[in-house]
């Protein structure tokens, strides 16, 4: 069921997507590797999906670790939503991760410990995507970590602009196989 909603929602939105299938359990596993649950306060996730990431943290995270779930398409969050209704320690957001701070102050929060990402930014405008990267560079604790994936390494430059120190391991098993980046400001 997760993969035909995924695929109804790539081929409705193929730029805002930019993969045809959900992420793997491994790649998942390595994008969660970087976070140290024992001391993060809050973790913010950009374009969960359908949760394929937010499984992985949801095994990991300790009860009074907030998650924040920024999702611009609406039938990802209503599912979202659904999914984590009881659950008092996440909050499913329906907007733009370019408005990240704007999320984090409505919520009484002055930084988080970790943003992850699962935004193609290889096929978003490139206006939006120095957007995000700077409002998630200023949205981060001093020793934060941002985490994202992508396919190629063709944007490491790009981010590097905003995040001087990546780290990048390859993930195999993925369709197709992806490259993990820990940034560090």
């Amino acid at each position: 069921m997760q993969m035909i909603s995924f695929l109804n929602e790539f081929i409705k939105h193929p730029r805002s997507m930019g993969a045809v299938a959900p992420s793997s359990k491994k790649l998942a596993r390595k994008m969660v590797d970087v976070i140290n649950f024992n001391k993060a306060k809050t973790i913010v996730e950009l374009g969960p999906g359908t949760g394929s990431f937010t499984k992985e943290i949801m095994k990991w995270k300790k009860k009074s670790t907030l998650l924040i779930l920024i999702e611009i398409n609406e039938t990802f969050v209503r599912r979202l939503r659904k999914e984590y209704a009881n659950d008092t320690s996440v909050h499913v957001i329906h907007g733009s991760a370019e408005n990240i701070r704007k999320y984090l102050g409505e919520l009484n929060l002055a930084a988080t410990d970790y943003v992850l990402s699962g935004l193609p930014f290889t096929s978003l405008p490139s206006g939006v995507s120095r957007r995000i990267l700077q409002n998630v560079r200023n949205s981060l604790t001093p020793r934060g970590k941002f985490i994202t994936f992508q396919y190629s390494l063709v944007k490491k430059t790009f981010i590097q602009k905003y995040f001087p120190s990546i780290r990048a391991k390859k993930v195999w098993l993925n369709l197709p196989p992806a490259y993990v980046l820990s940034c560090n400001k």
